[in-house]
């Protein structure tokens, strides 16, 4: 385990090293479902839509799929600020919500979102193979079921292992609390089920990296979980799990936590360029 104390001078380092020069443009409200399937449930229709901003003169840009936080019950698709001008694309996704939908609605829509992208970010000057998964709380466990259940995106024929990084955070690793809350089990019971991204450990899954708060100030053992997920990782023989405990952050540990997302994203496109190279 690492654990992060973060600095100014830190912050604006590996924050500021992958940015290039270049406008960019936002296009919002974009339907990832089909218009056959938008026009047939409404709900859908309403929020099953994404923001897609990305660099104008950068051609082979790296993306990043950001989904919010919320329980699953709330809250909306956004562009974080400190993710804008870092010579990458970012799409923000908006997902159903519990009561209205339950399991596994709102990993569908992930796996819709995430399919979308690897079938048009090309389109817009994206490179494909530098699609990177990550998200808050509710949607970092988005982010890891997508990339650690490979039946997700088996739906769209796109193997799970081209996405190039999974970078969640203060996500769960057991079973979603709003998930077992669906089942009648209180939200202090642990589980571990197909549900929970701990239940699909696997050595050939993309690089992970695990962000936390403080443990002493996250929710329940948000911590912990995190950390048994990265012990079981590599115990199954994965070769690159890590995990960063931002020190002094409870749960709302975005904004710390950012620039180590922008650093990761920089760390695999490099190492992806050497190997092709």
């Amino acid at each position: 385990m690492k654990r992060v104390k973060l600095s100014l001078l830190f912050l604006f380092l590996i924050g500021g090293a992958f940015a290039q020069v270049s406008t960019y443009t936002t296009l919002e409200n974009i339907p990832y479902y089909s218009k056959t399937i938008c026009e047939s449930d409404n709900y859908i229709n309403e929020r099953c839509k994404l923001d897609l901003y990305i660099p104008d003169s950068i051609h082979g840009f790296p993306t990043v799929i950001w989904f919010h936080g919320g329980g699953l019950k709330a809250g909306e698709k956004e562009i974080p600020n400190a993710l804008k001008e870092k010579g990458i694309a970012v799409v923000a996704v908006n997902y159903r919500f519990y009561p209205k939908v339950k399991a596994p609605s709102y990993i569908e829509d992930a796996a819709s979102a995430v399919a979308w992208t690897f079938m048009s970010i090309e389109e817009y000057g994206g490179d494909s193979s530098l699609i990177f998964l990550s998200g808050h709380s509710a949607g970092g466990y988005l982010a890891s079921m997508i990339g650690l259940d490979k039946k997700w995106l088996s739906k769209y024929n796109i193997d799970a292992n081209r996405i190039a990084g999974l970078i969640p955070f203060s996500g769960h690793t057991i079973t979603h609390m709003t998930v077992r809350e669906e089942l009648g089990i209180d939200g202090k019971q642990p589980i571990i089920d197909n549900l929970a991204p701990l239940f699909h450990v696997r050595a050939d899954a993309p690089p992970l990296l695990l962000i936390t708060g403080d443990r002493e100030l996250e929710l329940l053992g948000r911590y912990e979980e995190n950390a048994y997920m990265m012990r079981m990782m590599r115990v199954a023989g994965h070769k690159d799990t890590r995990i960063m405990e931002i020190d002094g952050y409870g749960h709302g540990m975005t904004e710390p936590a950012f620039p180590l997302l922008v650093n990761e994203i920089e760390r695999i496109t490099t190492l992806n360029k050497i190997v092709i190279d």
